[in-house]
């Protein structure tokens, strides 16, 4: 029930749906209070036009066109919802039981799957229905439910394929878990969405059906049903008496409960998967407006990506999730920026947020990014089209997976030359053998699948990928964490020779302090959405202010010198839902001074030239709240 509300208050598509299925089951049940006629009467007088008495007129016969509207809807709303709910349920057995048990099993339930697929619908309804006609409604249910199923059969089988070999299915399975509730338990809650999405698809196939096999005289034209409504009409020639109510009312309610049927349809895409809407998009931005702000201190380089009071993070149904908080951070021509922190800190959300690639529901609550003097948060999805990769571009966390398995490396490498206007072959040949020497893989492997490089290969022909354009700037998302420490510094290496040769900004988001105080020429540390410090990579590594950069620092074991104990920093960051009036890292520092750190934010000051740092230790200055988000 409340999954049903949550896609009611997420989806306006859904909602409108449901109340005009509402309407007409309301219309339906209280039918004998709507109207004092019964719709098989034939005493009203024939060809009666719409008016106060017979609302909708009457038929050839004589019959009340409301009360047949009305009573018509039972009909008609039952077979939908029925036939929807049985091929609904034949077809989800059928695709979870194929794609579960494999083998024997998926090769028939595949065969019956397929031979339904391909004989034609309306015509094998029509010779079924020949023979079982005039045997009542329910067995046109029947009749509509198992020739319908086979199409969701094979989309559910599609999608439970993909599940089956997700891990948490095979850890189910190794555990000794049965097969039934891995199925019910495991499985079927992740595909909710798309089974309810397959019930109403197919509800509608249903009413249209009954509509079309009543309309050509197969189905019981002796019930009432909008179908047998559309059929006599043609029969006794309604349009010729000119009579158009008798053909409208019915038709433009089977076109109404269609309609509403693919709005809930709709709706639940929405809510389930964000991503079928805002995929194609940019990152949806929520300021209301620009506050002014003063103009930073001039430094000696200008900055090429410069962030100001960013505020990002997640839209949920329970109110918004700020993954970043107020932050700013500045990065310069060629430089190399380090950003660190714990897993949830919000470093991934920020490089998104700053570039416009954070999916739904992420969302820019305030602030401003700004490269090379045009604001990425005010550009249209196609001005970010036109800046991508040419200005900026990504090497996304495990990035080795993103290659489409199927196309050579070579086109994958074309891909983003082409869609910024080069097209000539020689040129892209060129341009390809350039970056691959320049990343260290044999020119050879430009006509490789990916499944034929290592893992160590794949990410250098990702990093190639983001340098095809010669971009200002290059956004690394973690992205040597799932590769063995050696090729990791080698990769690393490359990336810095690559960043000194072309004259090109990077920021490198890790985990791992030690590789970015060896690599970068400046770090920032983050916590709990917030930037806590910042300073050149020496300086950082020389003398950490903060007690979590301490801490963090202390986390790592040397390579030489005395044996000494490791501990790690005890408790948990806080929940990024809540507001926090004082320093994150109150609750787990160990000089934290109650009744001033958890009562106040601290400033981010300047103790010497680069090196700023959050903290009442240090300053005793206050933050003030910036209202970009307003």
């Amino acid at each position: 029930m409340n999954g049903a509300l949550t896609i009611l208050r997420r989806s306006p598509r859904a909602t409108a749906g449901a109340v005009m299925v509402l309407v007409m089951m309301l219309m339906a049940v209280f039918a004998p209070l709507l109207t004092p006629y019964s719709p098989t009467s034939q005493e009203y007088g024939a060809w009666i036009t719409p008016g106060r008495e017979h609302l909708l007129g009457t038929t050839a016969l004589g019959q009340d066109v409301w009360a047949q509207v009305l009573y018509g809807a039972r009909t008609t709303l039952l077979i939908g919802i029925m036939a929807g709910l049985i091929a609904t349920l034949i077809g989800t057995s059928v695709g979870l039981a194929g794609a579960y048990f494999g083998g024997r099993v998926e090769d028939v339930l595949n065969v019956i799957t397929n031979v339904f697929l391909v004989l034609p619908g309306l015509p094998l309804l029509i010779i079924v229905s020949a023979f079982v006609r005039g045997a009542g409604i329910w067995s046109i249910i029947l009749v509509i439910a198992f020739t319908g199923w086979a199409w969701g059969a094979r989309v559910i089988r599609s999608q439970a394929l993909a599940l089956r070999n997700r891990d948490f299915v095979q850890a189910a399975i190794v555990s000794g878990e049965r097969p039934g509730r891995i199925i019910f338990a495991e499985m079927l809650p992740n595909m909710a969405g798309l089974i309810a999405a397959n019930f109403f698809s197919t509800a509608l196939y249903a009413v249209l059906s009954e509509a079309g096999l009543a309309f050509l005289g197969f189905g019981d034209v002796s019930t009432v049903t909008w179908g047998t409504m559309l059929y006599w009409a043609q029969a006794r020639g309604a349009l010729l008496q000119g009579a158009w109510w008798w053909i409208v009312a019915p038709g433009l309610l089977i076109a109404l409960l269609g309609t509403a049927f693919a709005l809930l349809n709709f709706g639940i895409d929405e809510v389930t998967n964000p991503k079928i809407v805002h995929s194609v998009g940019a990152t949806k931005v929520l300021r209301r407006r620009k506050k002014e702000r003063a103009a930073p201190a001039p430094t000696g380089t200008p900055a090429l990506l410069s962030i100001r009071d960013l505020d990002a993070g997640y839209a949920t149904p329970q109110g918004r999730v700020r993954a970043v908080r107020d932050v700013g951070l500045d990065i310069a021509p060629g430089e190399f920026v380090g950003l660190a922190g714990e897993s949830g800190c919000g470093k991934s959300t920020l490089a998104f947020a700053a570039t416009r690639l954070l999916d739904a529901p992420g969302a820019v609550f305030g602030g401003e990014s700004v490269l090379a003097g045009q604001d990425l948060l005010d550009l249209s999805s196609e001005e970010l089209r036109r800046v991508r990769w040419k200005d900026y571009s990504m090497v996304f966390q495990a990035s080795m997976n993103i290659l489409n398995p199927v196309i050579k490396v070579r086109e994958q490498v074309y891909d983003a030359m082409q869609a910024h206007g080069v097209t000539d072959r020689a040129q892209l040949d060129a341009r390809a053998r350039e970056l691959f020497r320049l990343v260290g893989i044999r020119e050879s492997y430009l006509d490789a699948f990916p499944h034929q490089l290592s893992g160590g290969m794949k990410q250098r022909v990702v990093i190639a990928i983001a340098l095809a354009l010669e971009p200002k700037l290059v956004v690394m998302d973690e992205p040597t964490t799932a590769l063995d420490v050696v090729v990791q510094r080698q990769i690393l290496q490359e990336i810095d020779a690559v960043r000194r040769r072309l004259g090109i900004s990077i920021l490198f988001i890790t985990h791992d302090l030690s590789l970015l105080v060896e690599m970068s020429d400046r770090i920032a540390i983050m916590y709990a959405g917030e930037v806590i410090e910042e300073a050149p990579a020496k300086v950082l590594y020389a003398d950490p202010k903060h007690p979590y950069t301490r801490k963090m620092m202390s986390a790592f074991p040397p390579l030489d010198g005395p044996r000494e104990r490791r501990e790690g920093i005890p408790g948990r960051p806080p929940p990024l839902s809540a507001e926090l009036p004082g320093c994150p890292f109150f609750e787990r520092c160990p000089s934290r001074m109650p009744g001033k750190c958890d009562a106040h934010k601290p400033a981010s000051v300047e103790l010497s030239p680069g090196h700023r740092v959050a903290c009442f230790l240090h300053s005793d200055a206050v933050k003030e709240f910036s209202d970009a988000a307003d």
